[in-house]
């Protein structure tokens, strides 16, 4: 009986584990700032929160690479290089990012 309900348990908990790594190598890639208010820019912060420093403002259409991306409270945060100065990396909201 245990059995019987273990392996179906499992199986979905792994299926589950499969999907989100699958959805999260799908989200990596090239991406631009989008949907910040006039006047206004996506803050690029030293870690995912909004408790880090905020290394440089970025307005809308800037080109970044996304790294990988992970939750912290409601926000997804995800860690960015610019595309035209690698060198510079940090995290920014996932909410805030058009794929292109």
């Amino acid at each position: 009986m245990r059995k019987a309900i273990f392996l179906p348990l499992a199986a979905f908990f792994l299926g589950v584990i499969v999907q989100t790594e699958t959805a999260a190598a799908a989200s990596l890639g090239q991406y631009e700032v989008f949907g910040v208010e006039n006047g206004d820019m996506l803050k690029l912060r030293a870690g995912p929160g909004i408790g880090f420093n905020v290394i440089v403002g970025l307005p809308n259409g800037t080109a970044l690479r996304v790294h990988s991306c992970e939750q912290t409270g409601g926000t997804r945060w995800c860690r960015v290089s610019l595309q035209r100065a690698r060198g510079l990396k940090g995290y920014v909201s996932w909410a805030y990012l058009r794929k292109i």
